[in-house]
């Protein structure tokens, strides 16, 4: 029998729980350079992406879709589907609502790839000062990672035109004023979950020893971040060959000449992602989105409901998937 987690199924394992699992799967040699890489389908209207993967016992694929008109019409912009299998019998296992597993994984990958960074600005006391570009589901999902994790004490969101104030987040600037450069300047972490095409931070602002997490763009030629804070920053990346391919922020920077391909630091570093980046420098924490990310969540998602649910025909009373390493 296939399950159905729905949203509220795949958020009730929280942020805590998605950074535990990534980090877990991370130290148990989980390699993001052995994934498979998206294929993106080129649509009449948008986008469709395919991302799959293979890990621990099982294989999952998402199913998206990326439609840009879709806000104009009061519709979602981006919808997808999760499909988990055994991977020992390619029976389908579990059918997961994807929006909400993308929402959860993005910022929990973020947060789990400088867990200890954050953990080191935060242990002055008073709590981390975030800015946040964007005012949509990643900008929310990324404070509530954030906080899952360490003391905030001030959240300013950062918006192209003006509004009422997100209930995540303490004030509401827009970018052309000057009270975003300023508490850009003063911020610990900056987040840019945005669909900016061209850079939104202004990379001379960030102070040395923030972090920058950066989820907006997966194509090569859309960008956030500015060359001047990527030559300046440690770069953390998921996957080096899925940032030379996807990230623009990294693409455009290497090709600017403020970086190259062997500065890249890896998830997949054996010492742990962010292990020895200069605290006297910003890090930039730039990612895409992979297929194993969603897997590993999905995952995790599942292990709370009955084990019975879990196993595919046949199974019911002994084996079943193997527990993901």
């Amino acid at each position: 029998m296939t399950v159905t987690l729905d949203a509220a199924d795949v958020f009730a394992l929280g942020p805590d729980g998605a950074v535990a699992a990534l980090r877990e799967a991370l130290a148990r040699g989980l390699d993001p350079d052995g994934d498979a890489p998206r294929a993106v389908v080129p649509l009449a209207h948008g986008q469709g992406l395919l991302m799959p993967s293979e890990h621990g016992g099982w294989y999952g694929v998402k199913a998206a879709t990326v439609a840009p008109g879709n806000a104009a019409r009061g519709l979602r912009r981006i919808n997808a589907t999760y499909l988990l299998h055994d991977s020992a019998t390619l029976t389908p296992v579990a059918l997961l609502d994807g929006v909400a597993l993308t929402t959860l994984r993005t910022p929990a990958v973020s947060v789990a790839a400088c867990l200890d960074r954050l953990r080191a600005l935060a242990g002055g006391g008073g709590g981390l000062r975030l800015v946040v570009f964007g005012a949509g589901p990643q900008a929310e999902g990324h404070v509530a990672a954030v906080r899952a994790h360490v003391p905030v004490a001030d959240v300013v969101v950062v918006t192209r035109s003006e509004g009422p104030v997100p209930c995540w987040a303490d004030r509401r600037t827009t970018a052309v004023r000057g009270g975003a450069a300023a508490a850009v300047r003063r911020a610990d972490v900056v987040v840019t979950a945005t669909s900016a095409r061209v850079p939104v931070v202004d990379g001379r602002l960030v102070r040395d020893g923030a972090v920058v997490l950066a989820v907006g763009s997966h194509e090569p030629d859309a960008r956030e971040l500015d060359s001047v804070l990527m030559g300046r920053a440690t770069v953390l990346v998921e996957s080096r060959a899925t940032a030379l391919r996807e990230a623009g922020d990294v693409v455009m920077a290497i090709g600017e000449g403020a970086l190259a391909p062997d500065d890249l630091v890896t998830l997949a570093d054996p010492r742990g992602p962010a292990a020895g980046a200069p605290a006297d420098r910003p890090l930039v924490v730039k990612t895409c989105g992979m297929g194993w990310q969603d897997l590993v969540v999905a995952v995790a998602a599942l292990r709370p409901l009955p084990r019975r649910a879990h196993l595919p025909p046949g199974e019911r009373t002994e084996g079943g998937p193997a527990e993901p390493s």
